[in-house]
């Protein structure tokens, strides 16, 4: 596992309600009876504990432009942190029409990932089958999660309960109720992964983003979840869980069977192209292009 202040992206998770709700959501939407909507004060000691961060500063939700506050969120950016190139944004472009001369004067182009989840063909590894359930060899589980594509890939998160190493840890911690991450002060995020080992061992057996399982259509409107976590779902009353929208998976794993499922396994790529906007691209050498392939230049 990565440190933390190795990670090229941490987010400031400004809500985890969202217009859609697709399947294997890696912010658990639809299974909170109340989406929680980050305050300005929160907000801003999110990003003054970033400051001296020395990589990207992302703004996620859930959709962070259906936030009733995204205008004074995107201005606390702009001053608090100054160096354009730093700041991204993750959003389905819920209000892009609304919103895009602000997002546009916040993000550059190429620090946007735009997708609107309308492929029919999108699919998402599933991470409510708890590797506890499903694996019986410990070693195998914590060999696996220790080597998790997620903690290697994508990013860090911050929500109003703290700082996590993890972005699906802290959508887990917010989900179930959990006793929270990191307080957000200044370099919080300077920890080492034997600094942060408790989140691991809180988090991590309770999801299957590190195990090879087949992915699943994100428009299939229902998530696997395995015994564990269906219990935890009818203790926190998932809306999903009494809306028939989960399925039980209650299959187990061995090694011989993980080796075989790696094989073509790349849960990171929910789609073959990079999305800026609704109209610009990333090409393979990571030039903004349109639907044409004409390179866009006015960044």
């Amino acid at each position: 596992m990565r440190a933390i202040y190795d990670i090229g992206v941490i987010h400031i998770e400004v809500t985890n309600a969202c217009n859609l709700q697709c399947s294997s959501c890696t912010r658990f939407v639809g299974h909170h009876s109340k989406p929680f909507s980050m305050d300005l004060e929160t907000v801003e000691r999110g990003l003054r504990s970033l400051q001296d961060f020395p990589n990207k500063i992302g703004l996620m939700g859930g959709e962070p432009t259906i936030h009733p506050q995204f205008v004074e969120i995107c201005e606390l950016y702009r001053n608090m942190i100054p160096e354009k190139s730093k700041r991204c944004f993750w959003t389905n472009g819920a209000n892009w029409n609304k919103y895009e001369d602000i997002i546009l004067d916040t993000f550059y182009p190429q620090n946007i990932v735009y997708n609107d989840h309308k492929n029919p063909e999108g699919v998402h590894q599933p991470l409510m089958i708890a590797a506890k359930d499903i694996i019986d060899d410990e070693e195998l589980m914590w060999e696996l999660i220790d080597d998790c594509w997620i903690q290697e890939r994508w990013s860090a998160s911050i929500t109003p309960k703290g700082g996590f190493f993890c972005e699906v840890a802290a959508a887990q911690d917010m989900l179930f109720n959990g006793p929270g991450g990191y307080m957000t002060e200044k370099g919080w995020w300077n920890k080492t992964p034997a600094d942060y080992r408790d989140q691991v061992e809180r988090y991590c057996i309770n999801c299957s983003a590190a195990i090879p399982l087949p992915r699943i259509k994100s428009k299939t409107g229902k998530d696997l979840v395995s015994s564990s976590v269906y219990q935890e779902l009818r203790n926190i009353s998932s809306p999903k869980l009494f809306n028939n929208e989960i399925e039980l998976f209650d299959s187990r794993i061995n090694r011989k069977e993980i080796k075989e499922n790696r094989k073509n396994w790349s849960p990171w790529s929910h789609r073959n192209f990079k999305q800026c906007t609704p109209g610009l691209f990333l090409n393979e050498t990571n030039q903004l292009v349109d639907i044409n392939g004409n390179v866009y230049e006015n960044c």
